[in-house]
């Protein structure tokens, strides 16, 4: 009897413990749901309604996660790889996935014109992203129409063509069917033959100095001969299938398969004004164009192919020297005031050559990575002024909510520097001061490079100082001989391609 009693209790006693457990562990999954339910879910693009004529493109979402080995979803929230080649831009981020897999981003891949070996380099460079993503990545990201962005997808031709991609994204300002984006192309094409015209005009008029200061930024859109920036696009453009997706700022956000990662398209503007708009002005900030000078002329439809020049440069007399011959200063300075030769109007040259320079950056495609926490990760790509400005108008809605540019600067954690540091490619109150949350900065710039190429104050000292007062001194530079301090335990700098940073 007294056995019986001692089983039945024992019975009794067990039931009630699973009876606890099953208890519990509805309340576990009740609460998972609640929690999952409050979060913001994004509709595939596909059932959006087009709001422009670069969002009525097809929706690109981010295609299935597959497995790869070596992540486990936790363990980190994103890597960011910073490539130490040069001056230029490559950066290949890791986002963990729910099947313990990897999604790869790689955005731009390039160098200055000018930079030694920079086939071999950039070669290296693509060989390393071929071996960490095993030949494939998710989307590939180019951001603008500059060397040292993209020139690594002509240079190292024999590597990228081995690369798999899922998908590409480049700028509306890249769309051929956009009328605006024809309209951007054309003038920027005929600036490049009149610049590229002026430089030869201004070595055989004795102003060197002139002609390289116009051939430096000239050296953003590559060589005058050999693969250009256009060549290095259309390698990227070939690998997308069956065609790229052109990026909107209306766009609504998308959410990368298989991670709890939204990407947010902040720039290019759609106005033209912004575009052009690449300096800060107190009085009149709306006013700033590009101002062709003495080279509307040939913008206009005059000669602009130097090949079609009438004599070679071992032929010409520089003007100096012509000034100073008694055949010429009769004929030509000794006239009437209409008969003179004068190279005044390749004044305007180099003023031309700098906006150009600045109006392409304003074309750049801007990345903002919501991670699932709410933190974001920037890449500025060379947004300048009016692309930054553009931001404080953008707004979409996500799960009832609204998500507006401010919101995504104040909540970033993470930013890529634009231009490399420059002096109008990071706002103050309109960008650097709103990122309160700002942990870590990374500057892809090469000063030494930029100092050969003129460019005295790449990155800009002010920035830089007011970069590591925000982050406590994390900022990490590809020119940086030794990691910084505050940030030595999140950098891998084992391999001296490249500094990676875990979040």
């Amino acid at each position: 009897m007294a056995r019986a009693k001692i089983k039945t209790a024992a019975k009794r006693k067990t039931k009630a413990a699973v009876k606890r457990k099953a208890t519990t562990k509805r309340k576990a999954t009740a609460k998972r749901k609640a929690i999952a339910k409050s979060r913001p879910v994004v509709k595939r693009r596909a059932a959006a309604k087009p709001t422009s004529p670069a969002a009525s493109k097809p929706t690109a979402t981010a295609a299935p996660a597959r497995r790869r080995a070596g992540s486990a979803k936790g363990s980190y929230r994103a890597k960011v790889r910073m490539y130490r080649h040069g001056l230029g831009d490559c950066f290949l981020v890791t986002l963990p996935t729910d099947a313990d897999g990897k999604f790869f981003i790689l955005i731009d891949c390039g160098v200055i014109l000018g930079t030694p070996d920079a086939t071999a380099l950039m070669g290296k460079v693509m060989a390393d992203v071929l071996a960490t993503t095993g030949g494939k990545v998710d989307l590939l990201l180019a951001t603008h129409e500059h060397w040292d962005h993209v020139s690594g997808f002509a240079q190292a031709k024999a590597q990228f063509d081995k690369l798999q991609v899922d998908q590409v994204w480049m700028g509306w300002t890249e769309d051929a069917s956009d009328s605006l984006a024809k309209e951007l192309q054309g003038g920027r094409a005929r600036a490049l033959a009149a610049l590229r015209m002026s430089a030869l005009h201004m070595q055989m008029a004795g102003d060197a100095d002139g002609a390289d200061e116009v051939s430096a930024l000239l050296d953003f859109f590559g060589a005058a001969s050999g693969p250009s920036t256009h060549d290095a696009l259309e390698a990227v453009r070939a690998k997308a299938h069956p065609k790229p997706r052109y990026c909107n700022p209306l766009d609504p956000p998308t959410t990368l398969a298989g991670t709890d990662v939204r990407a947010y398209l902040l720039g290019p503007p759609r106005d033209a004004k912004l575009m052009k708009k690449t300096l800060p002005s107190s009085k009149d900030p709306e006013t700033y164009g590009m101002a062709f000078g003495g080279l509307q002329a040939l913008l206009d439809g005059g000669a602009t192919d130097v090949s079609q020049a009438p004599f070679s440069t071992l032929f010409a007399i520089p003007l100096p020297v012509a000034r100073e011959m008694d055949f010429f200063k009769s004929r030509y300075w000794g006239g009437p005031e209409w008969r003179r030769i004068d190279a005044a109007w390749l004044d305007d040259a180099a003023e031309l050559a700098l906006q150009l320079d600045s109006a392409t950056n304003n074309t750049s495609l801007v990345l903002a990575l919501e991670l699932g926490d709410g933190d974001v990760l920037l890449f500025a790509a060379d947004a300048q002024v009016g692309n930054w400005l553009s931001w404080q108008n953008l707004s979409w809605t996500v799960g009832g909510k609204a998500v507006t540019g401010p919101d995504l600067l104040k909540r970033t954690v993470f930013y890529k520097v634009g231009h490399h540091g420059s002096h109008n490619a990071t706002l103050r109150k309109l960008g650097l001061e709103m990122m309160d949350k700002l942990g870590l900065a990374m500057i892809p710039v090469d000063e030494e490079m930029a100092k050969k190429k003129r460019w005295g104050r790449m990155p800009l000292p002010d920035l830089v100082t007011a970069l590591t007062a925000k982050t406590g001194g994390a900022v990490l530079r590809t020119d940086d001989k030794a990691v910084p301090a505050a940030v030595a335990g999140k950098v891998d700098a084992s391999n001296p391609l490249f500094y990676e940073v875990t979040l």
